[in-house]
């Protein structure tokens, strides 16, 4: 894809945050965009040009005849869907064979272990038989996950007892296509880490530097960047990961690698996400070039932007919930008289318990310091 300024119009599939967080940096880059957003009311829906359904051939295939290239907002489109876009000969980044290792936890991990990159041990199991077995030769206690479909904490449980997930083997039976779970070894970490990677498909790569990521019920709550450094060959090793995996999935855009740090010292990959990540919003302010402008270079085909943080310490809190009077701004005039050095990210949804809603980051010299100023300005909205 040759870029001629103001000539490329690129079209993101889903209209939450992520996609409303791209519009700034097509702006900046000429670009145009367009969303196909599920509701009226979304959060990107100054830039959706197109509400409907993204599980429908139809309103995506209309939808991708009026821009040059595809991306996402989140993983959910059927593959069958993107396949037909392909067909159709749109360019779909990430690709679908690509994007199908985050769309299914199971297919995930065949590929993690093909690529030989440390992960915990794992069974995908279509019974509550096979399930127990897996629980029983591993301490008694497992993780377990369905297949697609789950964010944020939603479609994973710890589990003692295969039948703590019945309901799930049910929900199973009843799918017309099959299906199994995906069941890991309960992990004794230390702290939850990502590794953001930008590709282009000239394979031309840029890596951030490894996060801490720190979560609240399943949900990231707090990002710290860099990671504090607790075994510098650590963090080399998560970099290191990030890359192979990168390559080897042959992404196109922003990829997320989560991991977690064990206790000794060892590093095993968690999840994939291939799109702007939540572990990734801190990089707005806090890195020369943030994930939404290299997600859009990348699947554009542009040069990709350098990575270096702006500061020492970066620290991006969530916002969840939100105020109970309404959306975030109702409360800017005193939040930001009390906090000027912080950045505040309104979504432009409705309060709800739970619900990310916004983000702030600050940046400065004094990583004690950046997280209680994040931490006390993201308080000021609950």
């Amino acid at each position: 894809m040759s870029l001629n300024s103001g000539s490329i119009r690129v079209g993101v599939i889903g209209g939450g945050q992520l996609a409303r967080m791209m519009v700034p940096p097509a702006i900046h880059l000429g670009l145009r965009i367009s969303v196909l957003a599920e509701t009226e009311g979304s959060s990107a829906e100054r830039a959706a040009d197109m509400v409907g359904d993204y599980r429908d051939p139809e309103t995506v295939y209309a939808f991708a005849e009026t821009v040059d290239v595809i991306t996402f907002d989140h993983e959910h489109v059927p593959q069958e869907i993107l396949y037909g876009l392909e067909a159709r000969g749109v360019q779909v980044h990430p690709r679908p064979d690509s994007l199908q290792y985050a769309q299914d936890k199971i297919v995930m991990r065949k590929k993690l272990a093909e690529l030989g990159v440390p992960i915990p041990a794992w069974a995908a199991v279509a019974d509550e038989a096979a399930l127990q077995e897996f629980i029983d030769a591993h301490g008694g206690r497992a993780v377990v996950k369905t297949a697609r479909g789950g964010y944020d904490g939603k479609g994973v449980r710890v589990v003692s007892a295969a039948g703590e997930v019945a309901d799930w083997f049910t929900a199973l039976g009843e799918d017309a296509h099959g299906g199994s779970l995906l069941v890991e070894e309960l992990v004794d970490f230390t702290r939850e880490l990502s590794q953001l990677v930008a590709r282009r498909p000239s394979g031309e790569t840029r890596t951030w530097p490894v996060v801490e990521t720190i979560q609240i019920d399943g949900v990231c709550a707090e990002v710290l960047a860099p990671a504090p450094v607790q075994n510098a060959a650590t963090l080399e090793e998560a970099a290191r990961i990030g890359a192979i995996v990168a390559a080897g999935v042959e992404v196109t855009g922003v990829l997320a690698v989560e991991m977690f740090e064990t206790r000794d010292g060892r590093v095993l990959v968690n999840e994939l996400a291939m799109r702007p990540h939540n572990s990734g919003h801190f990089s707005i302010e806090g890195s020369v070039t943030s994930q939404f402008e290299q997600h859009l270079r990348a699947v554009t085909d542009l040069p990709l932007g350098e990575t270096a943080l702006t500061a020492p310490a970066v620290v991006m809190v969530n916002v969840l919930g939100g105020p109970a009077e309404g959306p975030m701004p109702v409360r800017y005039a005193e939040v930001l008289a009390a906090h000027p050095r912080a950045k505040i990210h309104s979504y432009d949804k409705m309060p709800r318990p739970g619900r990310k809603v916004g983000h702030v980051t600050v940046t400065g010299d004094s990583l004690a310091e950046v997280l209680a100023e994040a931490r006390a300005t993201a308080a000021a909205f609950a």
